[in-house]
Parts: structure tokens; sequence; C-alpha cells
């Protein structure tokens, strides 16, 4: 990855020296938090709004990685570990594998709160941990770290990633017959909150893993295209059904996909008129 820092420990990790933090950067955090999680009602999954509860994090500041992680760990085994930036893929993966999610420990300033480069504390804990409070879904991100780790000896890296982009950041769920946000991209993002449910911009596509694993996606604005998993079930289950090892050498010899394509086989949701690209 790029913009690594130097390791702190042989496996990246860092103490999150929670007394360090400032009131400054405590009242960010409430300020995003409570502008999210007013927003999200409604819009986010359920798994996502009951372990917001669950795990306390409308406690005011910045979450304790010590107290949160009991709560975390009795819920579904998984910790977080504070990181001093992004980590290369092996270490990330690894520590999936062992139900471990790195988060980084700084917080945005006031000034970037719609925007922000490198995932901060708020995103990561506030965008990501909640997922990781549900049983199948933190299954299903160990499955994809232990899936990191061979896809890293068979040089294919880069399709994995796709997967993780579009359900573990991006994710649209089918809930009570209505398009649910669980992506932590979007669920920390007061505008892409609004514009993957709202906008006739972006495609919304159903779920296809091979279909996914070719497309490419933008680092720089809000995703064109998001795809629909039926129940985080179906999906854990195409994960740890699916042998990756073939599956890479078919997409070898296919053609990536641009962000906005819509194929004749497609579950179309909703196709988008990508008018907010038109003209850049």
């Amino acid at each position: 990855m790029h913009g690594l820092h130097k390791p702190a420990s042989a496996d990246w990790t860092i103490p999150q020296d929670w007394a360090a933090y400032s009131a400054e950067e405590h009242r960010t955090w409430d300020l995003l938090f409570e502008r999210q999680s007013r927003m999200l009602q409604g819009r986010a999954s359920q798994a996502f709004l009951k372990a917001v509860d669950v795990l306390r994090l409308d406690s005011p500041g910045i979450p304790d990685f010590t107290v949160l992680n009991d709560r975390l760990a009795k819920l579904t085994g998984f910790e977080v570990v504070a990181v001093p930036g992004l980590v290369p893929d092996a270490v990330f993966f690894d520590h999936l594998a062992r139900r471990r999610f790195v988060a980084g420990r700084f917080i945005r300033r006031p000034d970037q709160l719609d925007y922000l480069e490198e995932p901060d504390v708020f995103h990561d804990v506030f965008g990501h941990v909640p997922m990781l409070a549900d049983p199948v879904f933190a299954d299903y991100m160990q499955a994809y770290g232990q899936g990191g780790l061979r896809a890293d000896s068979l040089h294919a890296i880069d399709k994995l990633a796709r997967l993780y982009w579009y359900t573990v950041e991006f994710g649209l769920v089918r809930e009570a017959g209505a398009l649910r946000l669980y992506g932590a991209g979007i669920v920390s993002s007061h505008g892409e909150s609004l514009f993957a449910l709202d906008d006739p911009s972006p495609n919304r596509i159903g779920f296809d893993l091979m279909r996914v694993m070719r497309t490419l996606y933008r680092i720089d604005d809000y995703q064109q295209t998001y795809f629909v998993i039926d129940s985080f079930e179906d999906l854990l289950r195409q994960t740890v059904e699916t042998d990756f090892a073939p599956l890479y050498g078919v997409l070898a010899g296919e053609d990536d996909l641009p962000p906005d394509a819509v194929l004749a086989g497609d579950r179309v949701v909703t196709r988008g008129t990508q008018a907010r690209w038109q003209g850049r």
C-alpha cells in the first residue's frame, strides 16, 4: 500500500495512547458521531445500527480501544489494534485472519470533516467496527484475511482488493425490501451516505463475485457503481465456498471493467445517469 509508515513493532501495532487525545480531538469525534448517527437512522443496515448501541459508541469522546475490545471480543472474538497508518497488504491480511482489525489512532482536523485521504480513527472505528460485532460479517472479514494471504502468493491482490472495496468499504445490502448501507466508506461519510441511496447518478447492481473482481473503482470521488448483496449470510457463503485460485486464472484472461460499466447479464437495481461525472 502507498503511504506506508515505519512500523513500531513486527506486526506494525502501536499503543493507542488514548490519554494523549486533546479535548478538541474528542469534540471532533463527538461532532462526527452525532451528525452521522442521526443521519443513518433508516439508511444503515440493522446490523450496523444495533452494534453502535451494543458497543456504546455513543459514549462521549474517541473510544478507548481497551474498553471497546472488551465488548467486541465478547460478541465475535474480534479486537481493534492501533497502527501508525496504512500497513502492507500481508500485514493487514494476517491481522484479519487472526480476527484483528487495524485502525489508525489519529483523528481528522475540524476543517477536514467531509474529506480525508488517509483513514482516521473515525472512519476505522465508527465505519468498520460496528459490522465486526455481527457474527456473520465478522466471519466474512476473517475469511477475507485468510483469502488475502493466499491471493498474495498468487499475485492476485489487485483482484481481491476490489472485493473488499465494493463490499467492506462501499457495499449496499437488501433489507426489508429496501437498500441499506453497510460499507464503512459510506457510513463514515456524510455526503456519500446521502449519495449512495438517493442520487440518480450511480449504478446499483446485484452482487456477483466475478463481476465485482473485474470492476475498477474510484478513489477520487463517490462511486459510479455500488454492488448490492442479498444478505450477509449469502456474502459469506459465496466467499467460503469459492475456490479463488482458478477464479484468478479466469480473471487474468478477462479485461477489467470501467467503474461505470453495465453488462447485459447484470442484475440492475437502478441504472445510473452518471450525471455527476459527465464532463469531468
